[in-house]
């Protein structure tokens, strides 16, 4: 019954099968190979236009260059207050940048709103010496707190940020499971509606290493390269990015690992609305959970074997009651891998403390 993190998964077996056949033979070093090559095919195929795609082996690097590439060292960085980039990558963006300043929005369920995006931007004019200047918006899909923006929600935020003439991001840790959740094609979730510069996550679902940093205008991409090479993300024998990357996209396998990871969830989450004592303060949208259990209901799940982690109660989040004395707030997450039997197990565990 772990369902601490979709890191704690291993590889898909087609996705091992590629590393496997990858590592026949010799390729041409440090991403000249022919596997990466492929890889940066299917990505353009993937959004359905002309990209420069890049391949990292790990979440915060692609992040952290991603904003390099559009934030100088005196600009601000747009995000949510809660945010992975603000909250767990050690401050990677603003070591990458050479930096810049995360500037921390609150919002509800994880998401920034227009409002805070216009009242934070107000904060920080254009032109005033003394101030870092704004560079870029970053936007978490799926978000902190399990929730997943419209496409409309994204174009709108977009549209604020292109009118202050700064750069949109989007952490895509698990684009996959947001993309499963709202139904929608690759191009409408990411440069349709306004997104510059996307890091593309596939080690959370199926992957052993691996995403991929996508700018959308090739143009924007011109110091990447160096950037990634200074920072020590350029792999001698990148042929393993790549491989992983083919076996991910093709014949839509990194979809339908999404799709079972976000069902997986969604039966999770159902048996947990049933039991009167658990409280939900968000919808489950992707293959996240959050809850507020009773603690007693908390100590039998860890009795029995459950792994799963208590996680900082949003305090800015005005939308939810926050956990009570005899209560904890928690987070329980879902991967392809998820077995049912230990969905149904944690659920008759729960139901049994719940009563």
């Amino acid at each position: 019954m772990n369902f601490a993190s979709d890191n704690t998964t291993g590889a898909s077996r087609a996705i091992l099968a590629a590393v496997t056949a990858a590592n026949a033979g010799q390729s041409a070093a440090y991403g000249k190979d022919d596997f990466s090559k492929k890889a940066a095919r299917l990505l353009n195929e993937v959004f359905e236009r002309e990209c420069a795609s890049f391949l990292v082996n790990t979440g915060t690097a692609a992040n952290a260059l991603a904003l390099a590439a559009v934030a100088p060292p005196f600009g601000a960085i747009f995000c949510h207050a809660d945010s992975h980039i603000m909250e767990d990558e050690c401050g990677a963006p603003e070591m990458f940048t050479g930096g810049a300043k995360l500037i921390g929005i609150p919002g509800e369920a994880g998401k920034i709103t227009r409002a805070g995006l216009v009242t934070a931007l107000s904060r920080y004019p254009r032109g005033i010496e003394k101030q870092v200047q704004p560079a870029a918006l970053s936007i978490s899909q799926v978000t902190e707190l399990g929730t997943v923006y419209s496409c409309g929600e994204v174009a709108a935020l977009a549209e604020i940020a292109h009118e202050a003439g700064i750069k949109v991001h989007m952490d895509g840790a698990r684009f996959a499971n947001a993309l499963a959740s709202l139904q929608c094609r690759p191009a409408e979730m990411s440069w349709k509606a306004g997104i510059d510069v996307l890091s593309f996550g596939a080690t959370k679902n199926g992957a052993l290493g691996c995403e991929a940093v996508i700018f959308f205008d090739p143009a924007t991409a011109a110091n990447l390269p160096y950037l990634r090479k200074r920072s020590g993300h350029t792999l001698s024998k990148g042929r393993f990015l790549g491989a992983q990357m083919i076996a991910y996209l093709e014949k839509g396998h990194w979809l339908d690992l999404a799709k079972a990871a976000n069902a997986h969830a969604r039966a999770l989450a159902e048996g947990l609305t049933k039991i009167p004592s658990v409280r939900m303060p968000w919808p489950c949208e992707a293959n996240e959970i959050f809850a507020v259990l009773p603690c007693k209901m908390d100590s039998r799940l860890k009795a029995e074997g459950a792994v799963y982690y208590e996680w900082n109660f949003p305090e800015r989040d005005a939308g939810c009651a926050p956990p009570g004395q005899d209560e904890i707030f928690v987070r329980l997450v879902t991967s392809f891998a998820t077995r049912k039997t230990d969905i149904d197990r944690f659920l008759a565990v729960a139901s049994s403390a719940g009563i």
